[in-house]
């Protein structure tokens, strides 16, 4: 068994890990025998803070029945009366989203609901270079211009205080629905919050909404919207069946933590996804050489989802929603292809721009800073968040990449949990022209000139300890490979699906020896091993990554400690038990 805290040594980058085990306490025996489960079992879902039976019931079993009305929503009831007005009278109605995975479905969503509705409704997508993110005076004047007489917003809106007093100043209604953090300036060492002068403001993160979750995407807060529509004015259309699908996309790709909430609408919705009626997303699995009924959280956030994010960095996320809106099977394949090859371009620029970076942190006094600060003035400024993230990976340290847009600097941001981004930012405001996001992720913009200032000031704020940029690798159950059961493995499958908040479980073993071992893969991004324990015990194991470096790792070693995974190997009609490795020391 494995000692509670141990260090593995140094990682690929500069940082260290810290395995530990988790140790929360609960009466396993009877959660397993209440809900016919293995203690095992019982010990995964209590790790992930599931607590009390009627929490757990929510966790294995939940269903649409256990969503939350949308009209706990802070201003649903209003939002719900005036889009009545508006479409009974004619009025022109925009919906303005956002260029990513979020802002493409929620878009969708609010689009399809309103058009079943009967509305006289448009949308635009910003373009991530020319318009920047949400909605900015251009657009407005833009809207007016057309005679549109409401704007509905969707992903964004919330920190847009100053263009939505420009649309009501020009007689327009303004309704906006986001799940961004709410601006705020800290007054009297309380926080005040700054709200848009919208005639309703539906983000389930304001202070004053009853909503009882708070971490729904923008595709969850603009289902919510329609959904809320529907039973007020057409209680006979279930059109959170025909709806929830893209919601779940858009939890599973805009990282939304897949707990409460967030967990029915993913495990609803990818049921309804392994048979979409979608021309478009049809397409777009197939020409990933997937099957509808193959697709998993994994498959969204690593295949689907960066085609559909692809094209708002590098064109126009227009592109998507023509394919999610597509009624030809040619013209769906036609779409659906254009994505993956501009998936293919942006993988390319990515691997180019995330070695700049490391180059440059490593070869400069950046390697000390606690938040990296990293400006690659030549990078595609879509590409900021990507290398930012796997910065963050590499090094465990916030990280802000920095490019040089039309307009001046832009840049995203990528934090490590005991870091509010968002927060911050907030306090280095006045260094910044533009700034919105998470606790987690954020995008601003700045002047060239306080580049170094920013840098200088967000690491002086920054309030982080060497034990905090020590990643820490939570194990779920120090379990023996002998202790594996098939039946166990499947059992697991209740627990999915897995994403940020209810991570795949981890298992380790320590004292085990690598028997055999070889490198598959024309890329040599897989290693297939024999693994065996002190009493004989023999498993096979395979891990997904750079093999030399890891049997680099390994060489020389007579025993090692594997951090896995269990699953169940199908080959050619044969069942067999092996351990997909996720670290090791």
């Amino acid at each position: 068994m494995l000692p509670p805290v141990f260090h593995s040594g140094e990682k690929k980058g500069k940082t260290m890990e810290k395995w530990v085990v988790c140790t929360k306490r609960a009466d396993f025996v009877r959660i397993g025998e209440k809900f016919g489960i293995d203690q095992v079992t019982a010990r995964l879902i209590r790790n992930r803070d599931v607590v009390g039976d009627e929490e757990i019931q929510l966790y294995l079993h939940g269903t649409r029945k256990d969503m939350h009305s949308p009209w706990l929503l802070k201003d649903m009831e209003k939002a719900v009366r005036i889009l009545h007005q508006k479409i009974s009278s004619g009025k022109k109605i925009r919906i303005i989203g956002d260029y990513d995975i979020d802002g493409i479905m929620s878009t969708y969503i609010l689009y399809q609901g309103l058009t079943r509705a009967g509305a006289h409704v448009d949308f635009v997508i910003p373009h991530r270079i020319r318009d920047g993110y949400g909605v900015n005076d251009h657009l407005i004047v833009q809207a007016k211009e057309d005679g549109i007489d409401t704007i509905l917003t969707c992903d964004n809106g919330i920190a847009a205080g100053g263009q939505v007093e420009h649309g009501k100043s020009m007689g327009m209604t303004v309704i906006i629905t986001d799940h961004h953090e709410v601006p705020f300036v800290m007054e009297e060492g309380r926080k005040k919050e700054i709200l848009p002068p919208a005639d309703c403001v539906i983000n389930p993160k304001q202070a004053a909404c009853a909503y009882p979750f708070s971490g729904l995407c923008g595709a969850g807060v603009a289902l919510k919207l329609i959904q809320a529509y529907f039973e007020r004015n057409f209680p006979e259309t279930d059109i959170l069946d025909e709806l929830l699908e893209y919601a779940a996309v858009a939890t599973v790709g805009d990282v939304m933590d897949l707990i409460g909430e967030n967990r029915i609408i993913v495990k609803e919705g990818l049921k309804r996804l392994h048979h979409t009626k979608n021309l478009g997303l049809r397409a777009l699995i197939q020409v990933n050489e997937l099957e509808p009924e193959q697709v998993g959280s994994y498959h969204i956030g690593f295949v689907i989802g960066p085609c559909l994010n692809a094209t708002g960095r590098l064109e126009t996320a227009r592109t998507a929603l023509e394919l999610l809106l597509s009624q030809r099977e040619e013209k769906a394949r036609e779409l659906a292809q254009e994505l993956y090859h501009l998936n293919t371009v942006r993988k390319e620029m990515t691997v180019q721009g995330v070695e700049k970076a490391i180059e440059l942190v490593e070869t400069t006094d950046l390697i000390r800073d606690k938040v990296l600060v990293v400006f690659l003035p030549d990078c595609h400024e879509s590409l900021a968040g990507i290398i930012a993230g796997r910065l963050r990976e590499r090094y465990y340290r916030p990280v802000f990449v920095l490019t040089r847009g039309e307009e001046g600097i832009k840049g995203s941001g990528r934090s490590i949990e005991s870091y509010s981004m968002y927060e911050k930012m907030c306090e280095c405001g006045e260094l910044l022209t533009k700034f919105g996001g998470h606790p987690m992720a954020a995008g601003l913009s700045l002047e060239e000139e306080n580049i170094e200032p920013f840098r200088k000031k967000i690491n002086e704020l920054s309030g982080l300890t060497e034990e905090d940029l020590m990643e820490k690798i939570t194990i779920d159950v120090p379990m023996p490979l002998r202790y594996v059961r098939k039946d166990l493995v499947e059992e697991m499958h209740m627990l999915e699906p897995f994403g940020k908040g209810n991570e795949k479980p981890v298992f380790a073993q320590s004292g085990l020896r690598i028997l055999s071992k070889r490198i598959l893969g024309k890329n040599r991004n897989v290693v297939k091993l024999r693994i065996g324990d002190g009493e004989g015990y023999i498993m096979d194991g395979i891990y997904f990554g750079d093999a030399d470096e890891f049997l680099e790792g390994i060489s020389g070693k007579e025993e090692i400690s594997l951090l896995y995974y269990p699953e169940i190997n199908s080959y050619m009609g044969r069942e067999s038990l092996q351990a997909v490795i996720k670290g090791y020391r």
